[in-house]
């Protein structure tokens, strides 16, 4: 009895796996089926490399919007990553036990909610405040990038924390044995160990930035131009597809497809870096 339920419990896991499978590749069939007519009438160089977005003119040029997403994903990165990971250093090894009962649960909060509040927060206090100390307009690529920072900041904190609580209490105390601080030993002993976890947070992190929407649309001016300074406009390829699939046809629509098809193959190759790139590092 017990052999045939732990058979069943396997073979439903194997369906659910299957399943998730299945679905993510009708997705990506549909998107490139509906995206792919425009690249081939277009070329894919052009739809890719081309500098203007006027789909009235029938010029689809992702460019802009492709060095737009890379920028503010770089941007949050930047700002994110240090606060995260130095976050999830003090809660695994410093913070008493109560204050972390405390904050992990206002990180959590943090996960929960929804992106367009962290839009309508960028919008009412993180762009004027950018407008009054740097001129301009205030929507921008700093703008962006701050609001994502925000955002990504759970998971980097998370994941870094649960690597580094993973690191054996071993290595800990022959570290301290042999004379180091407490400093010392999470820089040179506990930091590389839990490196492989803090990279995939990174990572994970990074994919997340990349493929938010709501909130860059209300912060980031979407502007289709490359900007040349983290203080002008941008648009992303998430905020291109949100704005004018309302109202795309023909060409332009099939145009946003293909845009699809470009953030999908940005998204998996970052997924693939969460786990490959980790098990390289780890050797």
């Amino acid at each position: 009895m017990k052999r045939f339920q732990e058979k069943s419990i396997e073979k439903i896991l194997l369906l659910s796996a299957v399943t998730a499978i299945f679905i993510v590749l009708l997705i990506f069939v549909f998107i490139f089926v509906e995206g792919f007519p425009v690249i081939k009438k277009y070329g894919l160089t052009h739809f890719i490399t081309g500098k203007f977005w006027h789909p009235n003119d029938s010029a689809f040029g992702l460019l802009p919007m492709i060095i737009g997403s890379i920028y503010v994903t770089i941007g949050s990165l930047i700002l994110g990553v240090p606060l995260g990971i130095g976050c999830a250093i003090f809660l695994a090894e410093m913070a008493p036990k109560k204050l972390v009962l405390v904050i992990r649960p206002a990180i959590e909060l943090l996960a929960g909610i929804p992106s367009v509040v962290y839009g309508f927060y960028g919008l009412v206090v993180l762009v004027p405040l950018i407008r009054e100390i740097f001129g301009g307009r205030g929507f921008s690529v700093l703008a962006g990038s701050i609001v994502l920072a925000i955002m990504i900041l759970p998971t980097i904190i998370n994941i870094s924390e649960d690597s580094i609580r993973a690191v054996p209490r071993e290595f800990k105390e022959g570290s301290f044995a042999l004379g180091a601080t407490h400093w010392q030993t999470i820089k040179y002993v506990m930091l590389p160990t839990a490196r492989s976890g803090i990279i995939t947070a990174v990572v994970l992190g990074m994919g997340r930035a990349i493929g938010e929407t709501m909130a860059i649309i209300l912060v980031t001016g979407n502007v289709a131009v490359a900007p040349t300074s983290i203080l002008e406009p941008v648009r992303t390829l998430t905020a291109n597809i949100a704005i004018e699939m309302g109202y795309a046809a023909g060409d332009h629509s099939s145009a946003l497809f293909a845009t699809g098809i470009v953030l999908f193959v940005f998204i998996m190759i970052l997924n693939s870096l969460a786990v490959f790139v980790p098990k390289k590092v780890g050797d």
